[in-house]
């Protein structure tokens, strides 16, 4: 099984992509949750186009992938999990939570630093939440999310065939909680004990500051709960909530390639990150202003 998985890893992570997406997409035309004023056609071209502009930087700019640094760091013993030879049953969930936990502690990094936010807010100026909207990140913020992610598999030594499991898991998650799609709420509720629903991370995009500062976790949604970011429903609920950033609200801008690119290059360098209120608890603490 592990030959198998690692001589078939693109094809593997490209398949479970097209097919999530193929999915995510039926259901958002037969359930949605939040009625659309822009169309598939002028959207996707651009959170599409950028994906595969991240792909191709990705394989000509870094000289290795995350599964092939966690192969040689299987060989050379790299990483506390082979260094006290946790037995491959336990590793391999220990390695894909332990990775998630990762995530969440960038997610919340590219929010609370300035210059990071403004890479970040590419991924949340989209003015619409759909599939695509999960993997709309701007081209310099995907290269510092895959060196953190060297980091982190040096630290900790997963077993190759657990990159894959957790890289597969991360992206179709990421595109399920970013869907456009209505859950009954008992399920919801139920869900939200195992994965990141769509519900719980649309707060996360609304414009209100205290409520995008919550809800960071991509996969798993314990960590909000557990670092107090968890914040259940948005003030104005589901259908009222406003999408996106104050400040970045043309369409021409935010939802065409080029306008994506810009983004990060635009407004005052001294501009912060949108956390005018504390994480999650919505009490002021300063007045920062984001500046277009």
């Amino acid at each position: 099984m592990r030959d198998l998985i690692l001589s078939h890893e693109p094809t593997i992570r490209l398949s479970f992509f097209l097919g999530v997406l193929a999915v995510m997409a039926l259901w958002e035309v037969v359930a949605p949750r939040r009625p659309t004023s822009l169309g598939r056609w002028a959207r996707w071209p651009s959170n599409l186009g950028i994906v595969a502009l991240n792909t191709v930087l990705l394989r000509v700019l870094l000289p290795t992938t995350a599964v092939a640094l966690a192969l040689a760091g299987e060989r050379a013993g790299w990483g506390f999990l082979h260094q006290l030879a946790v037995p491959g049953w336990l590793a391999l969930p220990l390695a894909v939570i332990t990775l998630d936990l990762v995530v969440y502690l960038q997610h919340v990094m590219v929010h609370a630093v300035p210059l990071l936010w403004r890479l970040h807010r590419v991924h949340h100026a989209d003015l619409h939440f759909d599939v695509t909207t999960g993997a709309r990140f701007h081209p310099i913020e995907i290269i510092l999310s895959m060196l953190i992610k060297f980091a982190a598999i040096l630290v900790i030594g997963p077993a190759p065939e657990a990159v894959v499991v957790f890289e597969v898991l991360l992206n179709a998650t990421a595109m399920f909680n970013h869907g456009n799609v209505r859950l009954a709420e008992k399920l919801d509720r139920g869900l939200r004990l195992i994965v990141v629903t769509p519900d719980m991370h649309r707060v996360h995009h609304s414009v209100e500051d205290d409520e995008t500062n919550s809800n960071f976790g991509f996969n798993l949604p314990w960590w909000d709960r557990l670092f107090g970011t968890y914040r259940a429903q948005p003030r104005g609920g589901h259908a009222g909530m406003t999408i996106g950033i104050h400040g970045f609200r043309d369409p021409q801008q935010v939802d065409r390639l080029p306008g994506m690119l810009a983004l990060p290059f635009l407004g005052k360098v001294t501009d912060y990150a949108i956390n005018r209120r504390q994480w999650g608890a919505g009490e002021p603490i300063a007045d920062r202003k984001e500046t277009p």
